[in-house]
């Protein structure tokens, strides 16, 4: 079995500065995978509640310099297939530019994800206050698939439940049967247009005691919507979690009647046999 990890930033990333692509690429070798994508944060807004905590300005990454050291990477770590990607941060006020980059640039994958939504950012825990559970969850799934729908030009749906991970709820994980609709709008979308969803491994540890899940009956109806590309990526900011539980949710993939994991080259879909 042929196990690719398509979500890895490197040191190009604001977050990855301990991710050097030669290190992860090695890391990955000595796992035994067959590839690696490096998507290197590119989110052309940041709200200004994260920038009290981060000092950053908009999060992008030097494209050209990234690709030609994966170039170098290629030659100096032999046996491992290296692509080069980007996670592109969808966000309304930015398409323009986030439209601009994508026609002036090749890749072999793009990302797409929402980190930021609502002028707050998830991760520092601003996105949640005055919403329920119910209401903070549907809302960001409500945003992806208004944001996927009108960018099109993009290969795998990024860490669907990402909302959950940092959530101070009880309620840790996204079901299907919570949220069906917005779900099946996502998984219908993606289905019919060949793109991939995607299982982030990152999501599914401990966070300050609440481990979120990864329900089956999503993949189960992306099926039944004719979906076939599941993408399997461990979001690693640091060599040591590069190719992380990949090997567990290739398992997960294949119980829920899957027979292939994707990931992509040159934009076009490749499909490896679990």
């Amino acid at each position: 079995m042929k196990l690719y990890d398509n979500h890895n930033h490197s040191q190009f990333s604001f977050d990855g500065k301990k991710a050097s692509i030669e290190a992860s690429a090695r890391a990955a070798a000595s796992a035994g995978l067959a590839g690696l994508c490096f998507t290197d944060h590119c989110d052309f807004y940041v709200p200004p509640m994260k920038a009290e905590h981060e000092h950053l300005v908009p999060e992008q990454f030097d494209i050209q310099a990234q690709q030609a050291e994966i170039d170098r990477v290629r030659d100096a770590v032999p046996g491992i297939e290296i692509f080069k990607g980007i996670e592109i941060g969808m966000e309304e006020r930015c398409r323009g530019q986030i439209r601009k980059l994508l026609e002036e640039n090749e890749f072999d994958e793009v990302l797409a994800s929402v980190h930021y939504l609502d002028d707050t950012d998830p991760f520092w825990g601003g996105y949640y206050q005055g919403k329920d559970w119910k209401t903070a969850y549907g809302h960001y799934l409500e945003t992806i698939y208004n944001e996927m729908t009108w960018l099109g030009d993009f290969d795998i749906a990024g860490h669907f439940d990402y909302v959950a991970r940092y959530a101070p709820y009880p309620e840790c994980s996204i079901f299907y049967k919570d949220f069906p609709d917005q779900l099946d709008s996502i998984l219908k979308y993606l289905a019919e247009n060949g793109k991939a969803l995607e299982i982030n491994t990152k999501t599914y540890q401990d966070y300050n005691g609440r481990t979120p899940v990864l329900d089956r009956n999503i993949l189960l109806r992306f099926r039944e919507f004719g979906g076939e590309a599941v993408s399997l990526g461990s979001d690693s900011h640091f060599p040591e979690r590069t190719g992380d539980k990949i090997a567990l949710y290739a398992e997960f993939v294949k119980s829920c009647g899957y027979k292939n994991t994707a990931h992509f080259s040159k934009r076009k879909l490749i499909l490896e046999k679990i």
